[in-house]
């Protein structure tokens, strides 16, 4: 099994904590998202013994995994938060997390939700464009209040990962140009109901080298002393997340590791630390469940067709992703290579190729490091009613959300008279 997963085997057998995952999909049913609180406990210490004498806070990244459960896990362990949207920060308060330790970021911010942000507190805005500071200092003015805010900044440095996560090129649509950075600080020191705080940067996500953020952090720190220079005091610096996880042969660096050669650029500054993790507090803490429904054999490829799908896990369709697979029980059969495949109609619909497996119809599969972005990114195409979500603490287990219904999809939804 791949260092830092949830899952276990025990007696051949694969477990979450003290529950078998054989035990669970006869409970919950498949497919089944399954979640341990004690991995994702541990992601969490890790983070903040990498950070601990430092000044800092860790704000999870909620679209990695959206769960009230698992935001509320987080939230007792005094972790602050990272939205993109209005509604990740209805989700953060209704789990139990503070508005006033949320960074608002994303490139699309609505008036709506600045109104929504401000109204609660948020800790800082971290602002995308020129047109978004304008309109955040309109907003703000209607409400006679003033915004915290950071510039996103692009240091437009290659982080060496996948070109659809990666998000600090010039060519990607995330942060304000760097060389724009200083025109628009002086821009904002101007508008009257914004309140310069930080400057942020976030360069990619699955980052397994920690080079290019240690990169990124020294380009941010020479634009931070100009702008002191420029009369310009920051007081916080959001360095953003990213950190990758295994997923196959990775070998990612732990976190203090990849933190060290960030933190060593840092020593003897003055400003607050920001960081931004979510799939290295999520990812391995999570598996999908999964039935075989039949085992197809033809002259080029065997299938695996399986109860769940591309609607349930986007990742392998959408980046070509690849989640390790494994039979929750052994069996004494003879393997075959497969394409693990589901029943949406679209050649793209698959969970992973070539994995060779012993397995028969109707047995369980699991899918590995499916915390993050799994069940956040699933969708009802199809018409498929989205998976249930399991929370296991020792040798409990909590539904933190139950199965869609079939009704309930279309129940928005009304015919012509």
């Amino acid at each position: 099994m791949s260092p830092g997963q949830a899952v276990h085997a025990r007696d051949g057998a694969l477990h979450i904590e003290d529950l078998s995952l054989d035990a669970l999909a006869r409970r919950f049913g498949t497919p089944c998202y399954v979640y341990s609180r004690a991995a994702l406990t541990s992601a969490y210490a890790a983070w903040k013994d990498a950070l601990a004498g430092r000044r800092a806070t860790i704000c999870y990244a909620v679209k990695a995994n959206s769960n009230l459960a698992i935001l509320g896990v987080f939230a007792r362990l005094g972790s602050g938060f990272d939205i993109v949207s209005g509604g990740e920060l209805a989700r953060v308060l209704a789990a139990g997390g503070q508005a006033s330790r949320t960074v608002f970021s994303g490139v699309g911010k609505s008036a709506a939700e600045m109104r929504l942000g401000l109204e609660a507190g948020v800790r800082c805005f971290n602002v995308e464009s020129a047109g978004e500071l304008e309109r955040l200092n309109s907003v703000a003015g209607e409400l006679d209040r003033q915004a915290p805010i950071a510039l996103r900044v692009n240091p437009d440095v290659d982080p060496k990962t996948h070109p659809y996560i990666s998000t600090g090129l010039k060519k990607n649509k995330f942060g304000v140009p760097f060389e724009d950075a200083r025109t628009l600080y002086a821009r904002a020191r101007t508008l009257p109901n914004l309140q310069i705080r930080g400057i942020a940067c976030h360069i990619g996500s699955q980052l397994l080298d920690p080079a290019p953020i240690a990169e990124a952090t020294a380009k941010l720190l020479h634009l931070v002393d100009r702008l002191a220079a420029d009369g310009i005091e920051l007081s916080h610096l959001d360095l953003g997340g990213g950190m990758g996880i295994r997923y196959r042969d990775e070998n990612p660096p732990g976190v203090a590791a990849y933190l060290a050669p960030m933190l060593a650029r840092l020593e003897g500054r003055h400003e607050e630390l920001c960081f931004e993790p979510g799939r290295s507090l999520v990812g391995n803490a999570g598996v999908l469940v999964t039935r075989v429904e039949y085992l197809k054999y033809g002259p080029e490829k065997n299938f695996a067709v399986v109860d769940a799908a591309m609607n349930d896990l986007a990742r392998p369709a959408l980046y070509d992703a690849f989640h390790d697979i494994r039979p929750v029980a052994p069996r004494e059969v003879a393997s075959h290579v497969y394409d693990v495949v589901g029943p949406v109609c679209e050649s793209s619909d698959f969970l992973g190729h070539d994995r060779e497996l012993a397995v028969e119809a109707g047995d369980l599969l699991a899918i590995l490091s499916a915390g993050a972005y799994g069940m956040t990114m699933s969708s009802n195409y199809n018409s498929r009613p989205r998976a249930a979500e399991v929370m296991v603490d020792g040798a409990h287990a909590h539904e933190i959300r139950r199965r869609e219904t079939v009704e309930e999809l279309f129940a928005l939804e009304q015919t012509l008279p």
